[in-house]
């Protein structure tokens, strides 16, 4: 399929062919959801953990003699009911949320989104971004401008920005940290989860290049 090419100002500067595999793909909600969930699970940082009862510092010794005290029988000071002891059925440090993707799988879904975002106007494609002077006040400018294009687009919207993640993307990627609405990502590094979380896809040809083989090849 053929999309529109623009310059830094905006202005369309012929098509350019892309693969149908990237950009033409139906719509798979079903598997959207399968892969977006598993990478959601498979980026998740297991924090909560409530130490056992073997765990718990202490409680070594019998707290009194099993008989003739008048009180309950207890064998240790880290019983879950005691204050101070172990939790039970607490969460675990040793859970395992990791879901497993087929590459293939993956694939098909980060073009389906890509396909998404081209479909409803959301997508666009750039020539090449200079922004050598690394000043957030210039790329306010020039996505300002680029904006405009979008279909529906809001002051503030999120915006993925994929670029090839060259050494000559470093004052690209430095003019925008400071804009919390857009976020530079290499087209190697992208996947369904990411496109999902924004709206509108800015993307240069080098990176639509990087994004068409990653899809297409074959391993």
């Amino acid at each position: 399929m053929d999309i529109k090419v623009y310059n830094q100002a905006g202005k369309s500067e012929g098509t350019m062919n892309v693969s149908d595999a990237l950009l033409a793909v139906p719509a798979n909600a079903d598997l959207i959801y399968q892969v977006a969930t598993s990478q959601m699970s498979n980026s998740r940082q297991v924090l909560a953990h409530a130490k056992t009862r073997a765990e718990v510092r202490g409680g070594g010794k019998k707290p009194w003699r099993q008989k003739g005290t008048g009180r309950a029988r207890h064998g240790s000071i880290r019983s879950p009911i005691w204050i101070g002891g172990g939790v039970a059925h607490g969460p675990s440090r040793d859970v395992n949320f990791k879901k497993k993707i087929n590459i293939s799988t993956a694939r098909k879904a980060l073009a389906s989104v890509l396909s998404a975002r081209a479909t409803d106007q959301h997508l666009m494609v750039v020539d090449a971004l200079d922004l050598s002077s690394g000043k957030t006040k210039d790329a306010v400018k020039l996505f300002t401008t680029l904006t405009k294009s979008f279909e529906g687009y809001k002051r503030g919207s999120r915006v993925l920005l994929a670029i090839s993640g060259t050494k000559d993307d470093a004052m690209l990627r430095r003019s925008v940290n400071n804009l919390s609405y857009i976020d530079a990502y290499r087209a190697a590094d992208l996947n369904a989860l990411i496109v999902l979380s924004y709206p509108y896809v800015i993307v240069t040809k080098d990176g639509l290049a990087t994004l068409e083989k990653r899809v297409t090849i074959k391993k």
